[in-house]
């Protein structure tokens, strides 16, 4: 990593891509991302189920027994893996891992494993946690309140502004996260609208979704989110590849995107408490009578409630964000 001043999107690609990056590098990360943040898919295998539920009602939707899985920013394979456990018997899937780590040692040899997103399947495309890895710019309006570029240095995280922003960067601030005064800070989407909508392209027919921490013009934080993550951790982000680095994704913005983009697109943006509450996931303590009449089955579903109430809290994984596409289907009834 050289310690030169960069826009924070060259320094974040470079620090997470890069040949020593942290998504790449297995001295950097050799337990992969679980192990430094936990997400809804390491929280509980009821994430997994209620997405095999899902792509079981899309196969259903398209009418056929042979479905594609895609699973965008696979990690170490884990969602793919619980899926493929969960799935009814009948279904054949196709399953895709597009991650740039190296295969890890050991998964389903079902599971294809590709740097690229695989064109034209049909069937469920599903990205968790993955935009808010996409590395965008960062602007910050001067004392004047013009909005500049954010440099950062690779050796310490130090800040300083550059030059104002300018062209699709400044259009795209105007309309979806405008600068009021001086010191507040975005995260420059544009990035994350054309890899999402390139994403939801692929598909031929079928369903893209995309879950992530996320917000909407009219209720953006006023100083940005961008932040690390080290060892379960929060941490202040440095962009030299030790650390994740993230930033809370405009979800509104990628499903316009889309909705340019993609024909036969149709879209909904609602948050991870109804969308899993919809899939049958949703944290109701089982009827305490159960305890008498059947003790293990009792605990068992007691501790399924609990794994679904986390999933699903408010203020917690329930207030993410689920941007769904259905992508040549027709509306649901």
């Amino acid at each position: 990593m050289t310690d030169e001043w960069r826009g924070w999107r060259e320094a974040a690609e470079a620090a997470l891509y890069g040949d020593e990056g942290f998504y790449r590098s297995p001295l950097r990360s050799p337990e992969g991302p679980a192990g430094h943040f936990r997400t809804s898919v390491h929280a509980s295998p009821l994430f997994a189920t209620a997405v095999a539920r899902l792509l079981t009602g899309i196969a259903r939707e398209l009418d056929t027994g042979t479905v594609a899985l895609v699973d965008v920013g696979a990690g170490r394979g884990e969602l793919l893996t619980g899926v493929l456990a969960a799935l009814p018997q009948g279904l054949e899937v196709i399953p895709y891992a597009v991650e740039v780590a190296a295969r890890p040692p050991g998964l389903d040899p079902r599971i294809e494993w590709c740097a690229e997103l695989p064109a034209g399947i049909t069937g469920l495309l599903f990205a968790n946690e993955w935009l808010d890895n996409v590395p965008v710019e960062v602007a910050q309006a001067d004392a004047d309140g013009v909005p500049r570029y954010v440099q950062v240095r690779t050796s310490d995280g130090a800040e300083r502004l550059g030059t104002p922003v300018s062209g699709a960067d400044a259009a795209w601030l105007e309309r979806w996260w405008p600068l009021s005064g001086p010191g507040e800070r975005a995260e420059i989407g544009r990035p994350r609208d054309a890899a999402w909508a390139r994403a939801a392209g692929s598909l031929a027919a079928g369903l893209a979704v995309a879950v992530d921490y996320a917000h909407v013009r009219g209720a953006r934080p006023p100083f940005g989110t961008l932040t690390g993550f080290r060892g379960g951790r929060e941490v202040r982000p440095v962009p030299d590849g030790s650390c994740d680095l993230t930033a809370h994704v405009a979800l509104d913005a990628c499903a316009a995107a889309v909705s340019s983009a993609v024909a036969q697109a149709s879209t909904e943006l609602t948050d991870q408490r109804a969308a899993l509450r919809r899939l049958g996931v949703g944290g109701d303590r089982p009827p305490l009578g159960l305890a008498a009449t059947d003790p293990a089955g009792y605990v068992t579903a007691l501790a399924a409630a609990g794994e679904a109430a986390e999933l699903t809290a408010r203020g917690g994984l329930g207030d993410f964000g689920w941007l769904l596409h259905r992508v040549g289907l027709p509306e649901p009834g």
